[in-house]
């Protein structure tokens, strides 16, 4: 059947015509019903950002979208990459404890044309993986994906030969997203969110500096005039940890950006295997939407304004934070301080238990007596650690301890809703004192 809202499906639960499926996200399974309701055209949209946001809408009358959930996922490719590098450290140091032997080389067979590194390919396989989860619990006939591209090239130099783009109106719009992602949105002095931003010569141009986007920074109108032709370094005189946050950040690539430009076509590859129709737009078309219809910026929320949409309603939701959490290690055994292996441990399941479990704890008894909720730490004692959303709570008995959900691999957070009277009243401010500033290179003034 067609997903729900959070009354009808109370009631469905309180009357006994569905059972709970999942807990987390909340599925229910109808097992009587009597009328046939009617399926919509439902559809996956994908933003595939740092964070990538994914929301489940449908199709309304007048050619607009309702969003029926919001999820915004967490990976893990830093913890891959750090353990592939921990893996090759004890892979040469127990080399190096054995007796010598003859080398042996282009034993690791031939890498495949369009390989992905492991970190970066589990980017698109988490993706791909709550694709096909969504689509066994709604009804999805189609899937829309934002094809963004980081030009890192004409970013570093925007004074390259050759590029005829940068010379029309566009130039400068898109210098002006690449420093909202570095900076994060946030005056880069005094940290202030949600005020007009300017663009902000760390060195400036009466004193030799340049245009290049590692001397570009945001900062509110505040800052910006109180700086005036100051280099960064002597207006930061009191305050040498922002200095050398804005220098360092300055000088730091978007590992990001570049992980977007070597993921996207692998995931639009892999998202066409589904056999359903995958629709892509660019990043200006979703930043056009979200403008047009007045929805605050976030992950989840970018994914629902992809592609050509006439409206969007319901987008006042609660979004689930998902995070790749992993399903344990590869590694049969662990590692003392000496990197020697340990003895292996004997069971994985301890009274039914494995590590990353949803349980639910009612201890009655002691100074830990409540009631606890969150993912079990299990150890052979049993005595467990619970991690719920207010902190650790360790030592907590099997006994005490109920399944609520198996583990699968992620985390679980939700998200309140957006605060509308505090965006309006954002978007209201800005209006009323933004300044709009010329483009680098030509181009129609924009204000950020």
């Amino acid at each position: 059947m067609m997903p729900c809202g959070e009354k009808r499906a109370r009631l469905l639960l309180e009357r006994g015509r569905a059972r709970v499926h999942k807990v987390i996200p909340l599925t229910i399974r109808v097992v009587d019903r009597k009328v046939e309701a009617a399926i919509s055209r439902c559809c996956a949209s994908l933003d595939p950002a740092a964070r990538p946001g994914i929301a489940l809408v449908r199709e309304t009358k007048d050619k607009g979208v309702a969003v029926v959930n919001l999820l915004e996922l967490s990976h893990r490719g830093k913890q891959i990459s750090e353990a592939l590098t921990s893996r090759r450290a004890h892979r040469r140091l127990r080399r190096g404890k054995l007796r010598s032997r003859t080398p042996r080389f282009l034993n690791r067979g031939n890498k495949k044309k369009g390989r992905l590194p492991p970190s970066l390919q589990h980017r698109v396989d988490t993706c791909m993986a709550w694709v096909r989860r969504l689509g066994r619990l709604a009804p999805i006939s189609a899937i829309s994906m934002e094809l963004v591209r980081f030009d890192m090239q004409a970013l570093e130099n925007p004074e390259i030969e050759g590029v005829q783009y940068q010379q029309g109106t566009l130039a400068g719009y898109e210098v002006r997203e690449y420093l909202l992602e570095k900076w994060g949105r946030v005056c880069a002095y005094c940290g202030d969110k949600n005020v007009p931003l300017q663009i902000e010569h760390i060195h400036p141009k009466s004193k030799g500096g340049s245009d290049r986007i590692s001397n570009l920074t945001l900062a509110c109108q505040c800052c910006n005039q109180k700086k005036g032709v100051l280099p960064a370094e002597l207006f930061l005189t009191k305050k040498p940890d922002v200095l050398k946050r804005i220098l360092a950040q300055a000088k730091r690539p978007l590992k990001d950006a570049a992980a977007a430009n070597a993921t996207r076509w692998a995931l639009v590859n892999a998202l066409k295997t589904t056999e359903l129709a995958v629709e892509t737009a660019s990043g200006g078309r979703t930043k056009f939407n979200r403008s047009q219809f007045s929805i605050p910026k976030t992950h989840a929320l970018d994914a629902a304004c992809v592609g050509d949409i006439g409206g969007i309603t319901d987008w006042q939701k609660p979004t689930l934070a998902i995070k790749s959490m992993g399903r344990g290690s590869y590694q049969r055994t662990r590692l003392d301080k000496y990197g020697c292996a340990r003895l292996p441990d004997p069971f994985k399941s301890i009274h039914g238990f494995q590590t990353g479990d949803m349980v639910k704890a009612e201890v009655t008894t002691g100074k830990k007596a409540g009631t606890y909720t969150g993912r079990v730490a299990v150890r052979a004692t049993g005595s467990f650690n619970i991690q719920t959303s207010n902190g650790l709570v360790q030592g907590v008995s099997h006994r005490y301890c109920a399944v609520v959900q198996r583990g699968d691999g992620y985390g679980y957070q939700l998200v309140a809703k957006t605060d509308v009277n505090r965006y309006a009243t954002a978007e209201r401010n800005a209006s009323r004192s933004a300044l709009y500033l010329p483009a680098l290179k030509g181009g129609v003034s924009r204000a950020i």
